[in-house]
Order: C-alpha cells, then structure tokens, then sequence
C-alpha cells in the first residue's frame, strides 16, 4: 500500500510538471502573436463612429484590465496564472463581452460527449474482436474481421468522415449531417432533445469508431496470438479449464496490459480528432471553437480551449496510470 501511494505521488507530480509546462508554452505562444486584443476590441467599437479621445483612453485602460495585459511581462505572467487559479481567462474578442469560460463551458460537454465515449467504445470493441480472434484463430467470421481492419486500418478518419457525409447526408439521407441537435428543440435533458443529440452523433462518432477499431483489433489480435502459446495457458487447456475463462482470465488480462499503456496515449491526440471532425460535421465542440478563435485572432479564447485541453488530457493519463498497477501487480510502481 505504501508502495502504491508514493507511485501516485510521483505519479501527481508528473501530471503537475507536464500541466505547467504545457500551459507555460501555450502562454508564450499565444503572446507571441501580433494580434492585440485590446486594439482589435476598439478598433471594432469605434469603427461605425466617433469617439472622443478620452473615451478611448479609458476604454483602453479597461480592456487591458480584463485581458490581464497591464503592468510589465512579468505581472503579466502572474496575473495569467491567477486566473486559471479563478478559472478567468478574461472576455471572448470575437464574442466580446461574452467570458472565455462560458463559451467553453458551452462547447465542452459537446466534445467530451463524443470523442471521450467514441474513444473508450472504440478501444472496448476493438479490444474485445481483437482477443477473440487471437484465440479462435480458424473462426472464418473472425478472420474476414480480420482482413477488413486490415484494409481500414491505413485510411485517415477524416476520409471516412466525407464519405459518410456523402453516403448519409446525400445518397441516402437519413442521418442529420451537421449541427449537435435540432436547432427548435428546448435546450433540455427531455427524450426529444436527447435523440436528437444521439442521431447527431452517430456519423462524427461513426468516422472516428470505424478506423480506431480496425487500429485495437490488429494489436489486440497480436497480443492474443503471442500469449496463448505460453506455458500457463497450455497448462490450463490441459487442466480442463473452460475456454471462455482461459480467455478472459489468462489470455486478453495478460494481453490488455500493453493496450491501456496504448489508451493513455490515444487520449493525448482525441483533441485532434475534435478539430477535424467537428468542422466536417459542423460539431458545436471545442474543436470548432478553437478554429474559430484561431481565425478571429482570439488569443484569450485560443488560451482557454489550449489550457483546459492540457489539463483534461493530462488528468486522464493520470488516472489511467493510477489504475495501471491494479491492472497488473507486477508494474514497477517504484
């Protein structure tokens, strides 16, 4: 148990310094942009009219106050890191007033909706065909499974993505090709609106699940075939043990060790699958927030959407890590 608890400590303390360098260089990179806000903000108030001088001057002074951008680069940068502790990362340029934090709070559940649920169904489904067809390795169904992956597998996501956007949003139209809900709905957790967000998400869903498990199978089908020709599996054979427990007990626990490793790395790129998808579906994401905010020139929304994705990847990997040794008592938890 000790064991255990100084591995999650240094486990946090890795999650600690990966966060903070992250956001440090999603900091730089942000302020390295040309782009001021606060100019951009008047420029575009004062675009349809006259404005005295001293108007300007003090709205200057405000937006510099909200954008966090007074006093030299250093209290810059500890007024920066004040605000994430208060969770502020100032107004929207492009939907000014509006605070960062609330036009993500609106698109996060949308992202984390889809791709977290797409990701673990896809790594569940894919894992499970994948050790079935290691270990019944003459079950033609399985082995057709098999070649099909393997024809899948090269195809990037985004190509699947337009070709079921063709199929089901012109060919044969019978799946909604844009958009999280219908737009009439209430916003509310009824039966309505809830199908409405379910038949939604099946195509993004689908464009991401059809080559993400054609990617588990093959390494999962891999381990598999290594691992049932050890000596404790052949031993258990022997020893009558019903195939089904020697397959879920001994041969895919054994065997799925290495695809959790392969899990928390997945879920350091899910953000990318968000970008893509979420602009060829038209997806009310993160993904499509942050394009949006790229194009406006919204370093503080840019900064925002960055930041929570650092945190959330990393705070996954840290609890796949935590779980790890329960997988498998013999990881090093030193």
């Amino acid at each position: 148990m000790r064991a255990f608890a100084l591995y999650g400590l240094k486990r946090l303390g890795q999650f600690v310094v990966v966060v903070f360098i992250g956001v440090n260089v999603a900091y730089v990179i942000t302020h390295a942009t040309p782009i001021d806000p606060v100019e951009q903000s008047i420029a575009a108030v004062t675009a349809y009219g006259n404005t005295s001088p001293d108007a300007i001057a003090m709205m200057r002074e405000s937006l510099r106050e909200l954008y966090g951008l007074n006093g030299g680069p250093l209290e810059q940068y500890i007024s920066f890191w004040k605000r994430i502790a208060m969770a502020d990362f100032g107004p929207s340029l492009s939907a000014f007033p509006t605070p960062v934090t609330t036009l993500i709070g609106r698109a996060l559940p949308w992202t984390v909706g889809l791709l977290l649920t797409s990701t673990l169904l896809t790594w569940l489904l894919g894992n499970l065909l994948g050790g079935l067809a290691g270990y019944y390795r003459n079950n033609r169904s399985l082995k057709i499974m098999g070649v099909i992956a393997m024809g899948l597998h090269p195809i990037p996501y985004y190509i699947s993505g337009f070709v079921l956007l063709v199929i089901f949003g012109y060919i044969w139209p019978v799946l909604p090709i844009t958009g999280g809900s219908d737009m009439n709905l209430r916003q509310t957790f009824d039966f309505h609106h809830v199908l409405s967000i379910l038949r939604h998400s099946i195509l993004p869903a689908a464009s991401l699940m059809i080559i993400g498990i054609g990617s588990w199978f093959l390494g999962m089908r891999s381990l598999v075939s290594n691992v049932v020709t050890e000596d404790y599996v052949t031993y258990a054979e022997l020893g009558g043990v019903a195939p089904r427990r020697i397959l879920f007990s001994y041969v895919m626990r054994n065997a799925l060790v290495p695809q959790v490793t392969g899990l928390a790395m997945s879920l350091g790129t899910i953000f990318n699958g968000a970008i893509i998808t979420e602009q060829i579906f038209g997806y009310p994401g993160i993904g499509a927030l942050l394009v949006s905010a790229v194009y406006a020139g919204d370093y503080g929304l840019v900064l925002g959407v960055t930041t929570i994705s650092i945190i959330g990847v990393s705070a996954a990997v840290l609890l796949i890590d935590l779980m790890y040794p329960l997988l498998d008592p013999r990881a090093d938890t030193r």
